[in-house]
């Protein structure tokens, strides 16, 4: 598959060529099947860097977890990881079944193509006099109204495309045989020193226009999260974009806010701070609270801050006195809203008294109430160890209950990883929250947004999750969490930015750490793994008060 722009590093590195040949190819007739393709691009430039730095890859990890490593980072420059993120971001939709725009696909096109730039010059002796103006490639129509011969190059091209298919992914096999191989040697510490400087150096010849490639990947999880954003900086009525805003604390008394998110009642919900991408995205911390608190003068509301780099993004609701979380996008209008509402709304756990027509045994009842107080302390993470048959889903549906009337939360996901718990689950929340509009998540219902409780399983939740905004859900339930969930579905739990709580009867010492680590539970404070011993002699405070019958008996022989 010969390319239009990417020959120049088919000697040092094929696969990328012929992927960016495929993408250059369907960027006109079929722009979801170029972004996978410049997905896939992504990945294996990845990949590649892994070996050419010498640096320890993480088992099994995808895309996003080798993009975020701490030693990645750290060795490549912010621009770079930016343009890999919008290589991730787009191919991620385009492979979930979103209909994205030519647009798209040639931006996407042109953001991988100076990544080989970069690539060519940082580690295959390239230098930048040498690279190829780039060429947008025509589409059809002009290659209808220009070109006989072109034409029927494209059509012996469309004919040849599947073996061509064939060919490239013997060559990805290969090519991941070689890297195996290669991982074994990893860089002394002058060596990596020696080629992160080049790295670095390589961009900064190159001068990416860093600005509005950081801009674009904003525009674009806004438009992911349902904002209507204006194009080339353009204010609309939801997305104020350059907002003026008074503050004695800004130089010269007054700033200009990269973003401002508006309800629909004129008031701001949220404020942006885009920092460069070469920046730390902590350093708008103080300047976003600045245009908070000036916002908030102005209007009589306080917004929520975001603050990003581009390539990371962060979310402090600091009108409550919450510590500032990263997050993997930003939140929908709808959930906003409702993080604004419970400023005022939000009554103390401690006031609030489960439902003893769903819970009534002590042990249950005490249960909720360690929630409970775990939530109000500020934690966001708890797992419930309760033996099997004590009734641990009448204890999530009673939490949600009390949730749900205290103003915490607003809409529930609950997740098992086999569709018989999952029928059990919605039948003891329709038994006991009948009122609550709940959905089954299945192909059928993917694009429900309207109901409070929500039940899925492990596998169906994967393919849509990213559908949702980071805000949609204020309480994830996992049930089994025993199961190696987080292993197999960490992305779904960190996608969420929301209270979670896992539920499971496996005794503490044999849950995973992993598990712990997932929903803060370092302690191990112990419900399940005392033995009969135990309970009768040292008589816990947490066991529902006992007696204990001593029975004998004989078997006669027949």
């Amino acid at each position: 598959m010969k390319s239009i722009n990417f020959e120049f590093i088919r000697q040092h590195q094929p696969e990328l060529a012929t992927l960016g040949g495929f993408a250059e190819l369907y960027s006109h007739n079929d722009p979801d099947g170029a972004l996978v393709k410049l997905r896939n691009f992504a990945e294996e430039f990845v990949k590649d860097l892994y070996v050419r730095l010498g640096l320890p890859a993480p088992f099994q990890a995808n895309l996003y977890d080798l993009t975020r490593e701490v030693s990645f980072k750290r060795a490549v420059p912010r621009v770079v990881l930016n343009k890999l993120d919008s290589l991730r971001l787009q191919g991620n939709k385009a492979a979930h079944g979103d209909k994205l725009s030519t647009t798209t696909a040639l931006w996407i096109l042109r953001e991988a193509w100076d990544l080989a730039g970069w690539f060519y010059v940082a580690f295959c002796g390239g230098a930048t006099d040498q690279l190829p103006v780039y060429q947008e490639p025509a589409s059809p129509a002009q290659i209808m109204a220009n070109d006989e011969q072109a034409r029927k190059e494209k059509k012996l091209a469309l004919e040849q495309l599947a073996a061509q298919e064939k060919q490239l992914a013997q060559l990805l096999t290969e090519l991941e045989q070689e890297r195996a191989k290669a991982r074994t040697a990893e860089r002394t510490v002058e060596e990596l020193h020696a080629a992160v400087a080049k790295g670095q150096q390589a961009a900064a010849t190159l001068q990416f226009d860093e600005a509005a490639t950081r801009q674009r990947l904003i525009d674009a999880e806004l438009v992911d999260a349902g904002w209507n954003v204006g194009a080339q900086g353009n204010s609309t009525e939801q997305v104020g974009q350059e907002i003026e805003v008074l503050h004695q604390q800004l130089p010269s008394g007054k700033g200009y806010a990269d973003y401002v998110l508006w309800g629909d009642d004129g008031k701001p919900l949220a404020v942006i701070e885009a920092k460069k991408t070469s920046s730390d995205a902590h350093g708008g911390r103080e300047q976003a609270r600045h245009y908070a608190e000036g916002l908030e003068r102005q209007f009589g509301q306080r917004p929520i801050i975001f603050y990003t780099n581009g390539f990371e993004t962060f979310i402090w609701n600091d009108a409550v006195n919450e510590t500032p979380c990263q997050i993997h996008g930003f939140y929908s209008k709808d959930s906003l809203e409702y993080l604004i509402f419970q400023r005022n709304h939000r009554q103390p756990l401690a006031q609030v008294a489960p439902d003893r027509n769903i819970t009534n045994r002590m042990y249950q009842i005490e249960t909720i109430r360690r929630v409970t107080e775990r939530l109000s302390a500020g934690h966001r993470r708890g797992l419930i160890v309760l033996a099997t048959g004590t009734g641990k889903t009448r204890v999530a549906v009673s939490l949600c209950k009390l949730l749900l009337q205290a103003g915490w939360v607003k809409r529930v996901l609950f997740l098992c990883d086999r569709r018989e718990l999952r029928k059990q689950a919605d039948n003891v929340f329709k038994e006991f929250l009948p009122s609550e509009p709940r959905v089954v998540v299945t192909a059928n219902t993917a694009e429900d947004r309207d109901k409070r409780i929500y039940l899925a399983t492990y596998p169906a939740m994967m393919k849509i999750f990213e559908t949702f905004d980071v805000g949609f859900f204020d309480l994830i339930i996992t049930d089994e969490s025993h199961r190696s969930i987080y292993r197999r579905y960490r992305d779904l739990f960190l996608y969420f930015d929301c209270l979670q709580i896992g539920l499971t009867a496996t005794p503490v010492h044999l849950v995973e750490r992993n598990t712990y680590r997932l929903f803060g539970c370092e302690d191990k404070d112990p419900t399940a793994h005392f033995s009969y011993e135990d309970a009768t002699e040292h008589e816990p405070k947490y066991l529902v008060p006992f007696k204990v019958f001593k029975t004998t008996t004989q078997f006669q022989r027949v």
